[in-house]
């Protein structure tokens, strides 16, 4: 992705979200030299990744196949090891109308994820077999807002502004926005978005960035790079 098409989303991203009334922390709108600046007062954004997300999934077309997140808060998987500590995460997404968000499952993370206002949000579901991969067969089961749903293997799961599903470790799942662009609320277990993404298909997790301007803001997969 061009550095210039992902400063765009940026700004786009911004003012859909505080149309909703949803306001960004304001490390969010630090500069790349603020970043640098406030690298060891501030580790917990690094250590934790918290931040901008933005990612076409490595294959170069993002209106099609990619999501925009931002990360809020994130805890440790050491704490998760001990029982105790900051266990949860917390992001605020978009999916645009029509833009895929690929079939993946995650090995240790459960979310909710909330359809926090636009139009419909489509999930395509699948359980998982004893080998981790797809279950052609076998019945979802999840519970939407407390209450349970069930449906066909890979049947379609669409939820309402102010409707939230819950996802288990292991249960596979694809969605996009239907109608008009979603504003996404996850609420999760601690998340690691390096190593506990399963996807069906060989593609990436972040995008590959053409450095052709200067970052508007850095991502979360900048901040090795720009910041050490």
């Amino acid at each position: 992705m061009k550095r210039s098409a992902i400063n765009d989303i940026i700004r786009d991203a911004d003012a859909f979200i505080r149309s909703f009334g949803y306001i960004m922390p304001p490390f969010a709108y630090w500069t790349p030299e603020q970043m640098k600046a406030r690298r060891q007062d501030s580790s917990a954004i690094f250590s934790s990744r918290l931040g901008w997300d933005i990612t076409d999934y490595g294959q170069g077309k993002f209106d099609e196949l990619g999501l925009f997140l931002f990360t809020v808060r994130n805890g440790r998987y050491e704490d998760m090891k001990n029982g105790m500590g900051m266990l949860y995460a917390e992001k605020i997404m978009i999916s645009r109308k029509d833009q895929l968000s690929p079939m993946h499952r995650h090995n240790i993370k459960a979310e909710d994820i909330i359809n926090r206002g636009g139009g419909k949000l489509v999930l395509e579901l699948f359980m998982h077999d004893r080998d981790g991969g797809i279950d052609p067969k076998a019945e979802v089961s999840v519970p939407v807002d407390g209450t349970i749903h069930r449906l066909p293997a890979g049947g379609l799961l669409k939820l309402d502004p102010g409707e939230s599903v819950t996802l288990l470790p292991g249960v596979w799942h694809a969605f996009w926005a239907e109608g008009k662009d979603v504003l996404i609320g996850e609420v999760s277990t601690v998340n690691d978005d390096l190593t506990d993404n399963v996807f069906r298909e060989p593609i990436g997790r972040f995008a590959d960035v053409d450095e052709d301007v200067a970052p508007l803001h850095l991502l979360v997969s900048d901040y090795e790079k720009w910041v050490g």
